[in-house]
């Protein structure tokens, strides 16, 4: 008879006991069942409950350090302040160890004048061949001693709608101005600013350095001993950055003569002296570099094969041998590891409350960065000029405030995540968009839309077109020196389209194109109420029509409801009734719409039929994205009184 194996007890184990009280009741219950002989006693002061108690206290400290590492993973419920940063920087976000103030500050310096004609056309101007840029970094110390840093570059060299300077007479002899006082504003942020050293011998993979202060809002510039910049990426393997440069003749010969409206060109830099910054929990910030060691340009990985085995027919063999894989793998891919070198490195650091500052406080410079190219220029007015720089805060500084707690880093870090650093809707290009710096050119009004098509299955003169799921078009406007719609040119679209790079989709393409400015003017006849001087009614009635049409308020694409126009004009005090005109209204619209399109009176010169396009009382925009605009206010409305309330005119 064959031997069988005796069958082994399966004993039921539970795995849902969670604290003391039924780890030990599910032991006492275990040892009844399966040790009924072997124990029963279990009195409270027994060994054998010495023994029960100590395991469910065990087990009750295990559960309780399981929970508690799982709850850490998901940052939503962690509550270590380590964790919590860790797992916010893993997204993106970086928590905000302080907040700096900031506030607007006034900029002047002198220039002298220059002339033009003779008798009566005689003419005075500020000569802006002496007008600086002064430099992103200006350092400004306030009543109170707090230092506020610029943010922006201040250049004295041109004015535009976006970028406006006021120009003043400084000093005269008799009627004829000798020097002007040139006034423009730009942003200021509060902290200190400080400088260390770090030496580097031998390169380190993934080197950390941490700076010596805590709260530091802002890394202004690391530069090695050969004068190599380094530069801030928000990870290792982003290997290009947003760099600029002056849009001078020297940079480029075409975009140039774009330059008062486009001061700067952006450009994309591929870069392999990188390095990012984390924030520790106990305040200080770390720099961490790359493993990279290689002495080549480019980031490929080009192993060479004389360090791994045979190179030619007939060598010595070495695939018997052990190699290190990173010997002849090292490459700059996460960035150049620093060495035999050291890093200077400026930083801002410190805010909070106390550097909420009064207005006017803040006059005393303490570092500027000024370009001035002199060359033909008075050494005596280029020394006069640079000694005038003067500057002030009209306006209070706001915005300064502590660290935040874990409850607000968690938040901001959730939502900063779900944000995302792409472009994948229609919003978020345009958010985009809007969100260029305005050194690199003005962008007043954007529209995007899917690309179309010809349908090729119904031949090239078809009026049917399908949708090109590849690209997009992207509409814009600008405006001019006068805030009117204007085109934008094209050194402001080819800053639009690197900026763009870096955050559309790999399948998106992009097409800036300029949309259709159709300029309009308004008709409206009124009835007054009785008593009222029907001249100042008029004039509050235009004045509500242009408010009405106040170009900030436009956008390409949106359509002109005559009813909300009619409804505000009738609130105006002195109005009983807007009263359809009797000229250019063929459908009895309470207020009409005109075309404005003469080139040589100052209009776009784009045709367009606002009655065919007037339906149930809305005048649409063409199907071609364009923007309605009311170019000239003060003649392009008209307004009249036709009688009052009373019966009488």
């Amino acid at each position: 008879m064959p031997y069988t194996a005796p069958k082994k007890s399966v004993k039921e184990v539970r795995y849902l006991n969670k604290d003391f009280i039924s780890f030990k009741e599910n032991l006492i219950e275990f040892a009844k069942i399966y040790f009924p002989n072997e124990y029963n006693d279990f009195n409270e002061s027994s060994p054998g409950m010495m023994f029960i108690e100590m395991a469910s206290y065990v087990g009750d400290v295990l559960s309780y350090y399981i929970d508690n590492q799982f709850k850490e993973s998901l940052l939503s419920f962690a509550e270590e302040k380590r964790t919590i940063y860790n797992m916010a920087q893993a997204l993106g976000y970086k928590p905000k160890l302080s907040t700096a103030a900031t506030t607007g500050i006034d900029m002047f310096q002198t220039v002298p004048a220059t002339t033009s004609g003779t008798g009566d056309s005689y003419t005075t101007k500020p000569d802006l061949s002496y007008g600086m840029v002064i430099k992103a970094g200006m350092e400004i110390l306030s009543d109170s001693n707090v230092t506020f840093v610029t943010t922006e570059d201040c250049n004295f060299k041109f004015s535009s709608s976006y970028d406006p300077m006021e120009v003043s007479i400084y000093e005269s002899s008799g009627d004829t101005p000798i020097t002007y006082l040139l006034k423009k504003s730009i942003k200021a942020s509060s902290g200190n600013v400080t400088t260390e050293y770090i030496s580097f011998n031998d390169a380190e993979k993934y080197k950390r350095i941490a700076l010596s202060n805590t709260d530091i809002t802002e890394i202004i510039s690391v530069t090695d001993s050969d004068g190599n910049n380094w530069h801030e990426v928000p990870f290792l393997a982003q290997d290009t950055v947003f760099t600029d440069m002056e849009n001078t003749i020297r940079n480029d010969d075409e975009l140039y003569t774009y330059a008062d409206q486009a001061p700067y060109l952006l450009k994309l830099l591929k870069t392999s002296r990188r390095f990012t910054t984390f924030i520790r929990e106990d305040g200080r910030t770390e720099l961490r570099f790359g493993a990279g060691t290689s002495d080549s340009p480019d980031e490929e990985i080009v192993p060479n094969p004389d360090e791994v085995g045979s190179s030619l027919p007939g060598s010595p063999s070495k695939l018997g041998e052990a190699f290190d894989p990173s010997n002849f793998l090292a490459t700059k891919a996460y960035g150049q590891a620093p060495s035999n070198t050291t890093l200077t490195v400026r930083y801002r650091y410190g805010g909070g409350v106390n550097h909420n500052i009064r207005s006017n406080s803040l006059r005393n410079v303490q570092f500027s960065n000024v370009t001035l190219d002199d060359s033909g220029l008075s050494s005596a007015l280029v020394t006069t000029t640079r000694n005038s720089i003067a500057v002030n805060n009209p306006l209070p500084a706001a915005g300064g405030r502590g660290p935040e707690n874990v409850i607000e880093v968690k938040n901001n870090a959730l939502a900063y995540f779900q944000a995302q650093q792409r472009a994948v809707t229609k919003e978020d290009y345009i958010t985009r968009v809007y969100a260029l710096p305005a050194k690199f050119g003005n962008v007043a009004k954007a529209y995007i839309v899917q690309d179309t098509q010809l349908d090729s299955t119904t031949g090239a003169n078809a009026d049917g077109r399908i949708i090109n799921p590849l690209a997009l078009n992207l509409y814009v406007l600008g405006f001019d020196a006068g805030k009117r719609l204007a085109k934008i040119n094209q050194a402001v679209k080819e800053n639009i389209q690197t900026y763009l790079t870096q955050f559309r989709m790999v399948t998106d393409a992009v097409n800036i194109q300029d949309a259709y400015i159709i300029n309009i003017g308004v008709k409206f006849n009124l009835l007054t109420k009785a008593g009222y001087n029907k001249e100042e009614v008029v004039l509050r009635a235009i004045q509500t029509v242009k408010d009405f049409f106040n170009i900030d308020k436009w956008q390409i694409g949106q359509p002109i409801v005559l009813a909300d126009l009619a409804y505000k004009i009738s609130l105006v005090d002195g109005v009983s009734a807007v009263v359809p005109p009797d000229e250019e209204n063929p459908n009895g619209l309470p207020v009409v719409i005109t075309n404005k399109y003469k080139e040589s009176n100052g209009y776009s010169g784009n045709v367009y039929d606002t009655v065919t396009a007037t339906k149930d009382g809305v005048v649409y925009p063409s199907l071609d994205p364009s923007c309605f605009e009311l170019k000239f206010p003060n003649t392009d409305i008209e307004g009249r009184v036709v009688g009052d309330s009373s019966g009488g005119n």
